[in-house]
């Protein structure tokens, strides 16, 4: 009976588990014949959207499309990242919030920047022929566009390929407005898309009047003037409502290129692209035929400004950023401000004489474009600075940007140290070999070892491998250190190739290293401000020429570096540099890809550091620091020791061949002929030098002859 009940309730045990697994069955089978039945659904739809031949390589190549597109996108975003902070911030560039007048050392005015707190003019009571002149020649969709004008862009770009040079760009108004705002003047792809947000930005902050508004208030217009108030009123002295059709037209030809176009640099050329103003103006329907002759028949005429047609625009610049940190550090409130700086007029135009005359001689032999040059005097005030060859073409100051290698003018830290550190002397021998560290195993310039050499011997010639022996002995971090405290301004990240110049340094902080060596080893910034006051001489900052300043290397090791640095001269890479009666000392440089080329020196009267290169950072062809940066140089040199004492230099033993100074109370003839004022440009000395050539010759032989100049021997520069 027992048995019985088990037996039964094992069979109902069974029944139930075999109606489970028969439910698990049914429901796999039921959910697979489902999925089969929607994959077969699925399919059926997907049928739609299958294309073969024709039809399927436009599908792929629109889908390729949106996927670029998609990446082009994020890789946009990502570099319009620095836009978002520039906006986050809240700030526009302040050049409009101050106005400055710049005086040169002597007290005489040399330029302008920032906008007077006067000028502010309302878009509605300026000439309407100055607006329609600025919009056919700027940008004449400007209030059809959302900030970029595509039609224009491609427009432009279809023209630069064609070689067509057209009076329009591609940048709309709104992205020159951004440029002025937010950005430099650096012309980089990253640049330009950053440029492109920022339009986008303002676009969707700012009405089309109240950019417009700022475009005029903002763009600088030459001569040291921002905004069209202060081009009017400095050009034509007038205020901007009462300009003429033919003022309003030169005004807007400014825009693009306003030092090339600035009417008193080059007033035909002025006159020129007012003319295309005024087409551009027809074209556009503006202007009637007849109104366009009639401006042509009264041309505009600028008012005598010939004192500010050299004005020392980069310099300009730069001191602008320099005074506006020292107003602003010292919490003045004021917008008008006087600011004494220590440039020299006549050495300004010496330093760019040189620069542009070599740059073109060189250019096609050479593959080199730009070049720059600071010059200060001994204790470091700047003389001279040259930031490009040409300032209405580029704005870029290449003078004080920290983005280039020095080469082997680096190697003045590499063996200051040496002789700090390790007792050694010019004269002590070292042994050039094959050195490597892990493995890198630097080479001379020219391949071989020169074996027993001297300290001296091994510096001029720019022996990469003693250079490298050196920093392993004194090590690489106190070379870093040196070179910061003697003056480079940027970080970099200290290598095993640092002692052959693998950093970033700016051609002001070279010149302010070279300083210390005419500076007897002393601490020598370079600045360019010795005062601050405002219009009504309420003082706000000065220098103090008597402060202490520490010393950074021994008498000994300037000695020595001194000595060496004259051997460059004399008898190593920087023959070419050499001006005969003046104690001459340098370094030249060269990158081992040929992007850079520099020539550092100093006499006993100056310091200057030349650069040559090219902004996108094409090799040159084989541009070394001996050649045009270092006749560069020797021009500027040249120049800057006529007509003024000249001073030895500590530690190097040399008499002056001849010292030419001008003393107005001598009237003989020797002197007047070989004496030149020192407002004389360097082109009309090179004339009366010729002359008077020309009539010593012919007043001893009778005849007419001219001494040519023994040219300087070619020697192999380093890497």
């Amino acid at each position: 009976m027992q048995d019985s009940f088990y037996i039964k309730k094992k069979r109902k045990k069974r029944s139930g588990m075999l109606a489970v697994d028969a439910y698990l069955d049914s429901s796999l089978y039921e959910s697979s014949q489902s999925l089969r039945r929607g994959w077969a659904r699925f399919q059926d739809i997907m049928l739609i959207f299958h294309v073969s031949g024709f039809k399927r390589l436009f599908v792929e190549i629109v889908s390729d499309g949106l996927s670029f597109f998609a990446i082009g996108c994020v890789l946009m975003v990502a570099l319009a990242l620095p836009a978002f902070d520039a906006t986050a911030a809240g700030e526009f560039n302040k050049a409009e919030g101050y106005s400055v007048l710049f005086l040169d050392r002597f007290g005489n005015e040399i330029g302008r920047r920032g906008i007077r707190s006067d000028d502010s003019v309302a878009l509605a009571d300026m000439p309407d022929y100055l607006i329609k002149a600025t919009l056919s020649t700027e940008d004449r969709r400007f209030y059809d566009h959302f900030g970029i004008d595509i039609v224009g862009t491609l427009r432009a770009i279809l023209s630069n390929a064609g070689g067509d040079s057209s009076t329009q760009g591609g940048s709309s108004i709104t992205q020159q407005l951004a440029k002025n705002l937010f950005l430099n003047s650096e012309r980089t792809i990253e640049r330009k898309v950053i440029e492109a947000f920022l339009a986008v930005w303002l676009e969707w902050h700012y009405s089309k009047d109240q950019i417009l508004k700022l475009y005029f208030d903002n763009a600088y217009m030459g001569g040291g003037n921002f905004g069209v108030v202060a081009a009017a009123d400095y050009y034509f002295g007038k205020k901007v409502q009462d300009i003429s059709l033919a003022e309003a037209a030169m005004l807007s030809g400014l825009f693009k290129a306003p030092t090339r176009y600035a009417p008193h640099v080059d007033l035909a050329a002025a006159r020129s692209r007012a003319n295309l103003v005024l087409s551009n103006m027809m074209a556009a329907g503006f202007l009637t035929e007849c109104q366009v002759t009639a401006a042509r028949r009264h041309p505009a005429t600028p008012i005598d400004r010939v004192a500010d047609a050299n004005s020392p625009n980069y310099f300009l610049d730069w001191a602008f950023g320099e005074a506006k940190a020292l107003i602003e550090s010292h919490n003045h409130t004021g917008n008008n401000f006087v600011v004494h700086t220590t440039i020299d007029t006549t050495l300004q135009k010496y330093a760019e004489e040189a620069v542009v005359s070599t740059v073109r001689e060189g250019t096609d032999r050479y593959d080199v474009e730009q070049a720059a040059m600071v010059v200060t005097d001994t204790k470091g005030a700047i003389r001279a600075m040259v930031g490009g060859v040409d300032y209405g073409k580029s704005q870029f100051n290449r003078a004080i940007v920290s983005n280039r290698q020095p080469g082997s003018s680096y190697k003045i830290f590499v063996y200051a140290e040496a002789i700090e550190q390790l007792g050694l002397t010019s004269n002590d021998r070292v042994t050039d070999r094959p050195v490597c560290i892990g493995d890198w195993c630097p080479q001379n310039y020219d391949r071989n070892y020169k074996g027993s050499v001297t300290l001296a011997s091994a510096f001029a010639q720019s022996l990469n491998t003693v250079a490298v022996t050196l920093s392993i002995k004194t090590g690489r971090d106190l070379i870093a250190a040196l070179s910061h405290r003697m003056g480079l301004q940027a970080d970099y990240p200290v290598t095993r190739s640092l002692a052959l110049g693998v950093a970033s340094v700016s051609v002001l902080d070279m010149a302010s290293s070279y300083a210390v060596m005419a500076n007897n080893g002393l601490k020598t910034p370079a600045f360019g401000i010795t005062r601050v006051s405002t219009l009504s001489g309420e003082p706000i900052f000065s220098i103090d020429p008597d402060a202490p300043r520490e010393r950074l290397l021994s008498e000994n090791t300037v000695a020595n570096m001194n000595v060496m640095l004259r051997g460059v001269v004399t008898g190593g890479t920087g023959r070419r540099a050499d001006v005969p009666g003046v104690p001459v000392l340098g370094k030249s440089g060269t990158t081992s890809s040929y992007r850079d080329a520099w020539f550092c020196g100093l006499t006993g009267n100056y310091v200057a550091a030349v650069w040559f290169g090219n902004d996108d950072y094409h090799p040159t062809n084989r541009l070394t620091g001996g050649t045009l940066p270092a006749i560069a140089f020797q021009k500027f040199m040249a120049y800057a020791h006529t007509n003024i004492e000249i001073k030895p230099v500590f530690g190097v033993d040399f008499v002056p061949k001849q010292t030419i100074v001008a003393d107005a109370d001598t009237n003989t003839t020797d002197t007047a002929a070989s004496a030149r004022p020192l407002s004389l440009t360097p082109e009309a000395a090179r004339k009366l030098v010729i002359l008077t050539n020309l009539f010593k010759a012919g007043a001893s032989e009778g005849v007419v002859t001219t001494e040519a100049r023994a040219p300087v021997p070619v020697t192999s520069e380093e890497m």
